[in-house]
């Protein structure tokens, strides 16, 4: 079955086979760039101070709340950890007493002790594995030889 070219396509085929793109202004550079969608969220973020994200002000606490315990695993201090977790439940606390918008935040204060335990237990868990890691082991024992004796 034969296909039929459009008359837009043929015209365009027309025209390059006849050299009319050849030799044009700007070929081979990156097009300019357009304020359009992209540039308009970041400037969107950057003026809201949103962070890049775009979430509501509850469920961006409750983010951060689930998040926490990956991002306390490179703290190196029990004083930091809980210094990150009081400016997490103070947060909290604004948006419970004094609500920014929908959906409510339906969540309670993080317990800074239970926190600092996970931390601490987790940290316990990888010195055992680096511990484990780096101990050499065991030589082999060799067989004795049947005409070795003694």
């Amino acid at each position: 079955m034969a296909q039929h070219e459009r008359p837009v396509d043929a015209a365009i085929r027309e025209a390059a086979e006849a050299g009319a793109f050849d030799n044009l202004g700007g070929q081979g550079k990156p097009l300019p760039n357009r304020t359009g969608g992209d540039d308009f969220l970041r400037r969107f973020a950057e003026a809201e101070d949103a962070g890049g994200s775009f979430l509501p002000r509850s469920l961006q606490l409750r983010k951060e709340a689930h998040d926490l315990p990956a991002r306390v695993r490179t703290v190196r201090s029990e004083d930091k950890v809980r210094a990150l977790v009081k400016d997490l439940n103070t947060r909290i606390s604004a948006e419970i007493f004094v609500p920014t918008g929908q959906p409510p935040l339906a969540m309670r204060l993080l317990d800074a002790d239970e926190v600092v335990a996970a931390w601490a237990a987790e940290r316990t868990r990888l010195a055992a594995e680096r511990a484990e890691l780096l101990t050499p082991p065991p030589e082999p024992k060799t067989p004795r030889r049947w005409w070795r004796r003694g």
